[in-house]
């Protein structure tokens, strides 16, 4: 199906997105306002000022975007909209704007699971990116490592146990005084650390070799820092920062090599926010190209939640007949393979 015009509404957690993607692979515009304003004041965002800033910015993203693009209503085909996971607050917001969109409009409702979102990024990026390949998703609420046996089939072969890799970030550059979010000042402040100053633990919980844990590593990076201002000990910012990414990369990198060497596949794509990470990119660069693996890095641009990616994915949930009916509600918690947590 060509010249499929879908509207896209993202708004999981702190940014309110709408954009218009033809096709599932290309953007015609992506409209996203930040609240990271108004959350840093906090050091992490407010669920129920997250759900009030929604609110107050969706329909004008709305119309922004059909402004930018030169549509009119007429010329969407179908609304798509994140529905899990995430604050549910913030995301009852996009499925109810969503859904008045399309009974509007009289077009087809497509609920896009958020994660199956962020692999789609990729397609936008790459367009000669298509399954089967290999995923890692790396973001502020999920880690996981997906094998995309098809667009809209996937499987799990290993998750985090507790915390994701992207909340251990913001988390640690918060006590440390970071701006939040904490993960690109953190980065920032890893280039110039030895990331031997502080040893760092290295997880490796259960019986499945995919698993991976990371509150055990945030703990101990939290304890160095607390141990230092108990006897009066400066911290070395820059190593405590570069040890802390070495050993996320260290619990990644490793179970995606062995996931590659095990599926057999030569593509490689990563998604999420800490996706961004320099450290993380470096080190998977470096893996694939011992193993003759294609990697795809999307651009920070869609490392990062929006509505683009959600407008992808939406189009081949389409093609494979997943539409919903005004029933459809938000989840907090919904596995990528469908099943609520």
């Amino acid at each position: 199906m060509e010249n499929l015009n879908i509207l896209a509404v993202e708004s999981s957690c702190d940014e309110t997105a709408v954009a218009i993607v033809r096709d599932g692979r290309e953007i015609l515009t992506d409209c996203i306002a930040s609240q990271v304003a108004e959350h840093r004041i906090y050091g992490g965002v407010v669920p129920e000022i997250a759900s009030r800033k929604h609110v107050e910015a969706i329909y004008g993203l709305a119309d922004e975007a059909l402004l930018k693009t030169g549509l009119t209503r007429a010329d969407i085909d179908a609304v798509a909209v994140t529905y899990a996971p995430g604050l549910i607050g913030a995301v009852l917001v996009g499925v109810n704007f969503a859904k008045a969109a399309a009974m509007a409009l009289g077009k087809p409702l497509i609920p896009v699971h958020h994660i199956r979102g962020h692999i789609a990024a990729n397609y936008l990026a790459f367009p000669e990116l298509k399954p089967p390949f290999l995923c890692l998703v790396v973001s502020g609420g999920h880690t996981m490592i997906v094998e995309v046996e098809d667009y809209t089939k996937m499987r799990i072969l290993g998750t985090t146990l507790d915390d994701a890799a992207g909340e251990c970030f913001d988390k640690v550059g918060r006590v440390l005084g970071m701006p939040y979010p904490g993960g690109a000042a953190l980065d920032k402040a890893a280039q110039a650390g030895d990331n031997t100053r502080y040893p760092m633990p290295r997880s490796k919980p259960g019986e499945n070799p995919y698993h991976m844990s990371f509150s055990g590593l945030k703990t101990a990076a939290l304890n160095t820092i607390h141990h230092a201002s108990q006897v009066g000990e400066e911290i070395d910012i820059p190593g405590l920062c570069a040890s802390f990414c070495a050993a996320v990369s260290d619990t990644l990198v490793p179970r995606v090599v062995m996931a590659l060497k095990e599926t057999g596949h030569k593509q490689l794509a990563v998604a999420g926010g800490v996706a961004a990470n320099s450290v993380i990119r470096r080190d998977i660069l470096a893996a694939a190209e011992k193993l003759g693996v294609e990697v795809f890095l999307p651009p920070l641009s869609l490392c990062g939640d929006n509505a683009a990616m959600i407008g992808s994915q939406a189009y081949y949930e389409y093609l494979a007949g997943n539409t919903a009916g005004m029933e459809l509600n938000a989840y907090a918690t919904k596995s990528i393979l469908g099943e609520t947590l």
